[in-house]
């Protein structure tokens, strides 16, 4: 089983923040979110808040907008920027687990006929999140849940901080502005 990180791994980016930046162009009446979304970011830095709630009050934007099919629209102008090593390699039971959300990132996928996405579950409408933030160690819970008998042949991811997943894989590799490298697991603390 291979199994991918999505931003910054087979997607040129950030597709959240790319997908906000696309919503504002779209909807620029949506910058009225910003200063709630800057309140958020304070909260953070402060310490107030985890980085789950940190999410939440970023995507209250989606309340003055219709996500899903602006999330659809997306895909049209952004799947361009779908790694094409990935598009080489891509594999229909790849496993696609990200951070991101699950609405947004499951239209690509499922263009693409990737079944198994494993994403933050976050509602549309509001922006609220439905558990944790599919990030870290959560992951590997959202991974073992998911598929608890099944062995990872090979991890991909941009971010250090999915090491506890590549520890989980027999062979684990780094993106980094789409080159691939092998990931030396032991060398990270």
């Amino acid at each position: 089983m291979n199994v991918y990180d999505f931003d910054g791994t087979i997607y040129n980016g950030d597709s959240t923040v790319d997908f906000f930046l696309y919503a504002i162009k779209k909807k620029p009446s949506l910058i009225r979110y910003i200063p709630q979304q800057a309140l958020g970011f304070f909260f953070y830095l402060t310490k107030r808040i985890d980085k789950t709630r940190l999410k939440e009050y970023f995507f209250c934007f989606l309340k003055g907008t219709n996500a899903t099919d602006l999330s659809e629209d997306f895909w049209e102008s952004n799947k361009k920027k779908i790694f094409e090593w990935y598009m080489e390699q891509l594999e229909v039971d790849d496993v696609i687990i990200t951070a991101s959300p699950k609405f947004l990132v499951q239209p690509i996928c499922q263009e693409l006929y990737i079944k198994n996405v494993i994403a933050s579950e976050v509602d549309p409408h509001t922006g609220k999140f439905s558990g944790k933030n599919c990030y870290g160690e959560e992951k590997v819970n959202r991974f073992q849940e998911r598929f608890a008998e099944s062995h990872i042949i090979n991890f991909y991811s941009d971010s250090e901080s999915d090491l506890p997943l590549a520890q989980l894989a027999e062979k684990s590799f780094l993106i980094n502005k789409g080159k691939m490298s092998v990931w030396h697991k032991n060398n990270i603390s």
